[in-house]
């Protein structure tokens, strides 16, 4: 049985919910509790203040890009050992593929749990009441359970905003937290700026929970998380992606940060042994290695150092040259290519496996789920095998020759046509993927 859960949503990004799930999570476990945690949706990089608020892995669970059997098992994983969990929405409510599918509301739907409506008050007082009062009657299948006012000002605008909440609906205010500038994520093109580049994240989680502390309701918090409706399946269960090789070399570095847990744990539970190793220290690939795996990141913004660092790209070459299947994601993909082209227009060579140039020079967003079915059997499946994925970068394709990875649609069911590239034993796309979507095998 999951532990009782709750999820942290509200009317649009930038109101405060990341700061309030941290500050949750981290007051939650200062009372001792155990405290597990979810992402809604595609998102590498939340999960991992996550992790440093609770000491747990952080899963994501995507409605619109995982099968039901992979949410119940990564439900079952971030329930396990838990006294409580909260997961943490994407962007609004109600956003999410283009028919609102896959949404934090779809999610709460799907898994029957109230939802904790984050609302930033700062520029609004009576008109807070009709814009909560619409998002409580959008949907009669989500659960709207309590809602948190933050960045409120002065004691005169607090006691205006409860008095309109008061006078319209029912559903209780936990708290107003105070407007706190320091208090303040900062970002980069991709979002947020990653946790192990953060100056002092302890301290800023820890101010964010002595926040959360004094001003909401913590054990009336603890009264509304219920159990999942959703039949979960057993802890470890879960296997998004077939191994790609049974000794793994996996990139890790903070320009080859964006992998999901449950992909390399789920490597794990088919027998993979996992072998990190950092391209940006110049460390090769395990020479053992069966499969060598360079997940998103920003190696855009390293271009030069990974360029120089022959005993890496050497290393990559001679892996790909015995044979073991090399497979890139994103920024992985730009790496394995010809060429990397630089915000400054600097033209720096990379490991030259796929016939494609990239470039960060003109930046333009690409952002949204992709339907995908392997043109070549691989090891990430057979021929056709349909897979879900999503894409979100700024850098761009200036050249690509050579066979596509996947033929590819975007959710709204238009043809992108052919994506990525696939030479031999060496493929890769900007496409991160997510899920298989028959059943295993």
């Amino acid at each position: 049985m999951s532990a009782p859960a709750i999820i942290v949503a509200a009317p649009q990004s930038g109101s405060g919910k990341t700061v309030v799930t941290l500050g949750l999570i981290r007051a939650l476990a200062n009372r001792g509790l155990v405290v597990g945690s979810f992402k809604t949706g595609p998102d590498y990089i939340d999960p991992a203040f996550h992790k440093r608020a609770s000491g747990r892995p952080c899963r994501n669970l995507d409605s619109w890009a995982m099968r039901l059997d992979t949410l119940a098992g990564l439900l079952a994983d971030t329930g396990d050992g838990a006294d409580i969990v909260i997961g943490e929405g994407v962007m609004g409510l109600f956003d999410g593929a283009p028919d609102g599918s896959g949404s934090t509301a779809d999610l709460a739907a799907l898994l029957g749990l109230p939802v904790l409506f984050v609302v930033d008050a700062r520029r609004m007082a009576q008109s807070v009441a009709p814009l909560i009062e619409g998002f409580l009657r959008f949907r009669s299948d989500v659960e709207i359970d309590a809602v948190v006012l933050n960045a409120t000002g002065s004691d005169r605008h607090r006691q205006t905003l409860l008095r309109a909440c008061d006078d319209r609906f029912s559903t209780p205010v936990l708290g107003c937290l105070p407007r706190a500038g320091d208090l303040a994520l900062p970002s980069r093109h991709l979002g947020l700026v990653q946790a192990v580049e953060h100056p002092d994240l302890e301290a800023f989680i820890e101010a964010a929970a002595a926040i959360v502390t004094a001003h909401l309701d913590l054990d009336r918090l603890l009264r509304l998380a219920r159990r999942p409706t959703l039949d979960i399946l057993a802890p470890g269960a879960v296997r998004p992606w077939p191994a790609l090789g049974q000794r793994i070399a996996v990139a890790s570095d903070a320009a080859f940060a964006f992998t999901y847990p449950a992909v390399l744990e789920g490597w794990h539970r088919q027998g993979a042994t996992l072998h990190p190793f950092s391209p940006l220290a110049d460390e090769a690939p395990d020479e053992a290695a069966d499969a060598v795996y360079l997940p998103g990141g920003y190696p855009e913004l390293h271009a030069a150092k990974l360029s120089g660092n022959r005993r890496f790209v050497e290393g990559l070459r001679a892996a790909a040259a015995r044979g073991a299947f090399v497979f890139g994601e994103c920024g992985g993909y730009m790496v394995l290519g010809r060429s990397l082209v630089d915000r400054a227009g600097d033209t720096h060579a990379m490991a030259d496996l796929l016939p494609v140039e990239t470039s960060f020079a003109a930046p333009q967003l690409h952002l949204g789920y992709r339907k995908l079915r392997l043109t070549e059997t691989s090891p990430l499946g057979r021929k056709n095998l349909p897979w879900r994925g999503h894409e979100f970068h700024y850098a761009c394709e200036i050249e690509r020759a050579g066979p596509a990875l996947f033929a590819a649609e975007d959710a709204a069911g238009t043809i992108f046509g052919p994506i990525g590239c696939s030479m031999g034993n060496v493929a890769g796309s900007f496409v991160h993927l997510i899920d298989r979507h028959p059943p295993f095998g």
